[in-house]
């Protein structure tokens, strides 16, 4: 089954948190803090694998994880790092939010591409000692390591297109000049995914040919099968128009020819501009003015034209070799760019109170990681909590909103008695 689209779940792992311990020796008085640091949680990147064509695996299993960092120990020893997790894709699959559609990478190249970064490892108490501060019973937790939904998206990669209404002779004419076997049919829709062949040529060199399937009037529009499939037209470099030129569905060529450019068009407008030769197939069942009368159509539009037969062999070669001619001239495929993250604009410290008569709620999502690194039975770490209350602006808000010394306050589930 060929698969080009899927949707999942990354999470990188969480960073191990920072241990609280004190070094207790035999013969040795007020060891001090030793708490070690903990792991960094492991990262999740994304390889390119040569031997898979397709996303059906991500059909089945949808949701990813890195493995965590280990939490700091004793002896000022740091966690164990997670192992990172690789995820084998297509050569050619881009990777996007499936929020915003942001391009987060292109998996063309060779090297493996981070995609979501584990989280650090929280600090031990041995990191917070100080002359003034000799016994720190806090330490960190880890930070989480990112969570995202990303969609995957393959783009061929295939160095000549061929692009044409269906049962003009794509599927023929990639048989015959690779050893690509696609399924051949005197009907329409025979094709129903992209196939790729390797065109090796007398000189020691080789391209790579797709049979773009599915290309009907309205395809862009996601008429026929083309909306599925023109995506993998974008990153051919050059493309080979197949015309019917002998009539025989009863279509007109140049009409046939208008109509696919057309639908290319509408797809990427960048399309329209992409080199391309035209073959005009089906000679041996099409009469000498039909011929003529096409090759004229095209070459006053600037294309070099092909009289071309896939079943019978007919000027293949020629059109295999002005393909490579061409080729030769032409950029490599293309690699999209990632586009840059933009940081939503947020208030680092923002936090609303909302609440009355002796029972007060704060809503402060930034304040999770404060809470987390807080001995509520240590007083410097519950200092350390009221100056951040205090920095914040919480305090004078709900002093503002009239708090009364033994009302509830609340923050993220934890609740605590108001005290001037």
């Amino acid at each position: 089954m060929f698969i080009d689209l899927a949707k999942i779940n990354l999470k990188a792992g969480d960073g191990g948190n920072g241990a609280v311990s004190f070094h207790r020796e035999k013969y040795v008085s007020a060891g001090g803090p030793d708490g070690g640091d903990g792991g960094k949680g492991g990262d999740i990147l994304f390889v390119a694998d040569n031997n898979l064509s397709t996303l059906a695996d991500f059909r089945y299993k949808r949701k990813y994880a890195a493995q965590v960092g280990g939490n700091g120990s004793a002896k000022r020893c740091t966690g164990k790092g997670g192992e990172n997790l690789v995820i084998r894709v297509p050569r050619g699959t881009l990777v996007k939010d499936a929020q915003s559609g942001r391009l987060i990478a292109d998996i063309s190249g060779d090297d493996p591409v981070l995609i979501a970064r584990g989280g650090k490892g929280g600090w031990g108490n041995a990191r917070f000692a100080t002359p003034t501060r000799q016994i720190p019973r806090f330490a960190k937790p880890g930070r989480p390591g990112d969570k995202l939904e990303i969609q995957l998206e393959l783009k061929l990669l295939a160095d000549v297109g061929l692009v044409g209404f269906p049962n003009v002779g794509k599927s023929t004419l990639i048989s015959m000049v690779s050893q690509a076997r696609p399924e051949i049919a005197n009907y329409h829709f025979t094709t129903l995914s992209p196939v790729l062949g390797v065109v090796r040529l007398e000189q020691d060199s080789s391209f790579v040919m797709a049979d773009i399937p599915g290309l009907i009037k309205g395809a862009s529009e996601g008429i026929g099968l083309g909306h599925d499939f023109l995506r993998h037209v974008e990153r051919c470099r050059l493309l080979i128009h197949l015309v019917d030129v002998s009539g025989i569905e009863g279509r007109d060529p140049i009409t046939d020819f208008e109509t696919i450019n057309a639908e290319l068009s509408a797809f990427n407008a960048e399309l329209a501009t992409r080199p391309m030769l035209v073959a005009a197939n089906k000679c041996d069942l099409a009469d000498r003015e039909q011929i003529d009368s096409f090759g004229q159509y095209i070459r006053e539009r600037g294309y070099q034209l092909f009289e071309i037969s896939a079943a019978t062999n007919q000027g293949l070669r020629e059109l295999v070799n002005a393909a490579a001619e061409k080729l030769s001239t032409l950029p490599p495929i293309t690699q999209f760019e990632p586009e840059p993250f933009v940081q939503p604009q947020v208030e680092p410290r923002a936090f609303e109170v909302n609440g009355g008569d002796g029972y007060y709620e704060v809503d402060a999502p930034w304040l999770e990681q404060v809470l987390a690194s807080v001995n509520m039975n240590d007083y410097e770490s519950l200092q350390y909590f009221q100056r951040v209350l205090s920095q914040s602006g919480i305090l004078a808000k709900l002093e503002e909103m009239g708090v009364q010394e033994g009302d509830t306050v609340s923050i993220l589930g934890f609740e605590f008695d108001y005290i001037k």
